[in-house]
């Protein structure tokens, strides 16, 4: 057995982080210490001593079927096994991958030109047919997809051999950045028939720059190199996913040599870690964006705007990035993070004064606050306690309420929008790097996560999805954060780093959403 802390040196000159949130105004729940662990076994001390590179993430894939799946932590092993139409590159930009080129043909078809050459792991060839077959197949009720990029896509027609045309219902200005992940793998056609659903998806073939080896579910899952990748194989010869949904056994397995890089490090995590020997942290300026979402469709306190901004006044978001999340984040004024297409940097976030609060409140009939809860992951726990402490402040008795990651996502995605109470703290990856990606289910009425109709809103919403001219959907973006700073249905929050913890083997730098694809990545042996 080994402690996490061995070989650690402090400096007990800094002030410690409790000091730090108490001066602050913050008070959380005592900090869970490093738990002692064990180091890994036989088969990652082989690995360490080849060219493998080990990655942990908080959670396993919940299939390997990449069209039956719609988070994050599934999509960071499946980008490694299958390819996409275009891609995000590390400058920010949209790229080519399977698709060389496209462009609209018209205002409800987009062309895409697709590489020659390419071929699935079992040889079979990936072409138009191909394309068409993916995305028919997302698209096809039975397969029961949870992907909704494409809902704007009614069909493809395959024009030749390497030429496809994707048909919309209406115009999607941003569909060729919709098909850099989720909507943009492809799938091979004979061998799916061949398998079927259930098999396909324990033994994946894609046309990634890795194959599927194996998966020992909840334990790790494991690949190597594709010698025949269109783009040249890889530098390491095999790469390991593991999950860690405890931070602290992750961060064990790093000093031990069992993993080379942690991914998805909450900045209290990270905390935890900072001064350990072996062990360096990254962060990298993300687009993960944290907000509170409000209720403002039920009666109560939360209908009225003037409460909904002193909630925004209360929460002193600058002091809580710095106590809580150790500057690893940077503040959001309504929404839109920096970064993503739209943002617009006139508007400027709330002030931040109790003062301004209480007189809100106190203008909407309640002088003496009110009760309400905020629901969160306990993976959020530090943060959400640090936010009902600072609406404490303002006479706002905030109680939180702790949900296990399944139970939270599975109330998140549900179609009742108060399966989350009043008010809930989540965050979304704008991995489109358009700030269509974030408002389009959490602000348009019609749609599954909005707790918030407004008819201007819509209009707005309408006008940035459906325009052909980026300097329309620019104005349309701005003139939104514009009425969302005034009516105020979230609390605005910030866009949190990515951050990574690794040993001296890696070499490798994301993009901003963070996404796990590990074709660039070197490991020193």
């Amino acid at each position: 057995m080994e402690r996490i802390d061995q070989g650690r040196t402090m400096d007990r000159s800094r002030p410690t982080r409790r000091h730090v949130l108490r001066t602050g105004g913050l008070l959380l729940g005592a900090l869970g210490a490093p738990a002692l662990l064990s180091a890994c076994g036989t088969t990652a001390a082989a690995d360490r001593a080849g060219n493998v590179l080990r990655v942990s993430q908080p959670g396993d894939p919940k299939t390997l079927d990449p069209q039956k799946q719609g988070d994050m932590v599934s999509m960071n092993v499946l980008i490694n096994m299958f390819d996409t139409l275009t891609t995000r590159g590390r400058d920010n930009r949209l790229h080519p991958r399977l698709a060389l080129s496209w462009k609209a043909t018209d205002a409800r078809t987009w062309r895409f030109t697709l590489r020659p050459g390419v071929t699935f792991h079992n040889g079979e060839t990936c072409d138009a047919r191909a394309v068409a077959f993916s995305i028919e197949r997302l698209l096809d009720p039975a397969t029961k997809s949870p992907i909704v990029e494409l809902r704007f896509v009614k069909g493809v027609t395959v024009v030749d051999r390497l030429t496809v045309d994707i048909h919309t219902t209406v115009h999607d200005p941003i569909l060729p950045a919709k098909l850099s992940l989720f909507g943009g793998v492809v799938v091979p056609p004979r061998h799916l028939a061949e398998a079927g659903d259930a098999e396909f998806a324990e033994h994946p073939v894609g046309t990634g720059p890795f194959t599927h080896v194996s998966w020992q579910r909840d334990h790790e899952l494991r690949m190597r190199a594709y010698d025949g990748h269109w783009n040249g194989r890889p530098a390491v010869d095999g790469l390991v996913f593991s999950p860690a949904p405890n931070a602290s056994s992750s961060l064990a397995a790093l000093q031990s040599g069992g993993v080379d890089l942690v991914a998805g490090l909450t900045p209290d995590a990270a905390q935890q870690l900072e001064g350990y020997g072996g062990v360096s942290l990254d962060g990298h300026t993300g687009i993960r964006t944290a907000y509170l979402s409000l209720n403002t469709l039920e009666r109560g306190p939360l209908q009225d705007r003037r409460v909904r901004q002193a909630l925004n006044h209360a929460i002193d978001v600058p002091l809580l990035i710095k106590a809580v999340l150790g500057g690893k984040a940077t503040e959001t004024p309504a929404l839109v993070p920096r970064g993503a297409f739209g943002f617009d940097p006139s508007v400027k976030p709330f002030t931040r004064s109790v003062d301004t609060a209480r007189r809100l409140l106190a203008e909407a009939g309640h002088p003496h606050g009110f009760s309400t809860a905020i629901t969160a992951s306990n993976v959020d726990a530090n943060v959400a306690e640090a936010l009902a402490g600072l609406l404490a402040k303002a006479g706002v008795d905030a109680r939180v309420d702790l949900l296990d990651p399944g139970t939270y996502s599975a109330r998140l995605t549900s179609d009742n929008r108060g399966a989350l109470g009043p008010v809930y703290l989540a965050a979304s990856t704008v991995w489109t790097m358009d700030g269509a990606s974030i408002v389009q289910s959490n602000v348009r009425s019609d749609r599954r996560q909005s707790r918030w109709h407004s008819a201007e809103a819509d209009r707005l919403i309408d006008l940035e999805e459906l325009s052909e001219d980026p300097a329309a959907r620019a104005r349309a973006l701005s003139d939104l954060q514009r009425l969302m700073r005034e009516e105020a249905p979230f609390v605005f929050l910030y866009q949190i780093d990515n951050i990574f913890a690794r040993n001296d083997r890696p070499r490798w730098t994301p993009g901003s959403a963070g996404v796990l694809a590990m074709e660039s990545a070197q490991v020193s042996r």
